[in-house]
């Protein structure tokens, strides 16, 4: 409980128990930033609500000088929120060969034949959106399914506890760091982040796009559908030959399903009560540290321990072929701006004894080089940009503020993991957010900004 209680006082970044200050940060910010950061100039007017770091040279040549300003972090616009919670269009499918992921599309493909053989996808009652068990053509899950109208705060959620919210609730609504309606588009970002980092805990995820009976639908589609059906059933060799049957295809993001892993929370109770063999619990710690990493860079700020897996086979001698670790349900990260309001939506996995263990020597060679490659992280951050553009209500400005957050993150990242500290005190360093002057076009000047509003609750 001490733990716990430590960890609430210091994860607001501007306790005392911080151990990095913004001074170190904007040095660190200048010497992985350095040649971009020479050119960035001071931004005209100052208002309350964060501070700015601009790294610049002096006219002295000093490399790495400060200037102090504050301004107010982004926030959506009435229209903007409006416009995110009504619009009822469905997204476009990004556009991805076939041959990058020729497994991936077979799975979906059998997927499909499933579904016409009336082998139907099955709702999961479990969350508060609805997604879906689909299944292929002897039965077995091979994916998980979540239509972006059917997410918590989508028009057709079958979860009557998300209506309820919204209709009486309504100051309660949504997290104001984030985007409506965009989980899909999360899940599937975060996949790409697994991949292009080689993390490999993020079970194959992409934006696909299904239909099935079982999926929630308006009256007037299934009306429509049906008399499709009998229209063309009654006139095949004219309607027939013109007209497109069945229920629209609803655009979500399609994860693979993973086979033998149970909640995090279960193994972890265990794991005390029958401790881990040297060998297991250093490759467990290893694991560990990866999902800190993806968590931390996009953000997520829905990691409980019943949302990320674990499976473990006793008969296993080889830890890397015993133990592994599954980071699902990853639909409410890259936010456009840090928590700052109501709550903190903290990182669960920071009050477990493992993150109080310093980052590891194969995860910083798995990961430093690359998070200071800035052209590697700029191609990540293009893949993502072209994915979230697939939506209808793609926002330029908003995505800017999207990767701003995340290029904050991966600094923090970087110097936690030079330094070789603790998951614990990362996510108790000061944050930040890197903006690019140039819009993330080319070699763009950044700017640094540090946080100064919280929320009012940091526990929850």
């Amino acid at each position: 409980m001490a733990q716990r209680s430590s960890l609430v006082l210091c994860n607001q970044a501007h306790t005392l128990e911080a151990e990095t200050t913004t001074e170190e940060q904007a040095q660190f910010f200048y010497e992985v930033y350095g040649q971009s950061a020479r050119r960035v100039r001071s931004p005209s007017g100052t208002k309350t609500g964060e501070t700015t770091y601009v790294i610049s040279e002096s006219s002295e040549n000093t490399p790495g000088s400060i200037n102090s300003r504050p301004t107010t972090p982004g926030t959506l616009t009435h229209n903007e929120q409006h416009r995110l919670l009504t619009d009822e269009g469905e997204a476009h499918l990004p556009h991805v060969a076939v041959e990058e992921d020729p497994e991936f599309f077979r799975l979906i493909q059998e997927a499909e034949q499933a579904i016409e053989e009336e082998i139907l996808p099955e709702r999961i009652y479990q969350g508060s959106s609805g997604s879906y068990f689909v299944k292929d053509r002897q039965q077995h899950i091979i994916g998980v399914f979540k239509p972006k109208n059917e997410e918590p705060y989508g028009h057709l959620n079958p979860k009557w506890t998300k209506w309820m919210q919204k209709m009486c609730f309504p100051c309660c609504f949504g997290r104001s760091c984030l985007l409506p309606n965009q989980g899909y588009l999360s899940e599937a970002g975060a996949s790409i982040i697994d991949r292009k980092l080689e993390l490999n805990i993020v079970p194959n995820t992409k934006v696909v796009a299904l239909a099935s009976d079982t999926f929630n639908y308006t009256k007037f589609d299934r009306a429509k559908a049906k008399s499709v059906k009998f229209a063309t059933e009654r006139f095949p060799d004219t309607l027939g030959k013109k007209m497109k049957q069945g229920l629209p295809p609803k655009v979500g993001s399609f994860q693979v399903f993973v086979n033998g892993y149970k909640d995090a929370d279960a193994w972890i109770r265990r794991f005390q009560e029958e401790p881990l063999p040297p060998n297991m619990k250093a490759h467990f710690q290893r694991l560990f540290e990866r999902l800190v990493c993806l968590d931390y860079i996009i953000r997520n700020t829905d990691r409980g321990n019943d949302n990320w897996l674990i499976k473990y086979d006793k008969t296993q001698e080889d830890p890397e072929k015993a133990i592994f670790v599954a980071a699902i349900d990853n639909g409410l990260a890259f936010p456009f701006k840090h928590p700052d309001e109501w709550r903190a939506y903290p990182y669960y996995w920071a009050w477990l004894p493992n993150a109080s263990e310093p980052f590891s020597d194969e995860t910083r060679d798995l990961l430093l080089h690359k998070l200071k490659d800035l052209e590697l992280v700029q191609d990540m951050i293009d893949e993502l940009c072209r994915l979230f553009k697939c939506d209808k209500s793609f926002d330029k400005d908003l995505q800017h503020r999207q990767v701003a957050v995340m290029r904050g993150q991966i600094l923090n990242l970087c110097q936690a993991l030079e330094d070789k500290k603790t998951p614990l005190q990362l996510v108790q360093m000061p944050l930040l957010r890197i903006e690019s002057e140039g819009k993330g076009k080319g070699r763009s000047p950044f700017i640094q900004k540090f946080q100064d509003k919280y929320p009012l609750f940091s526990s929850c």
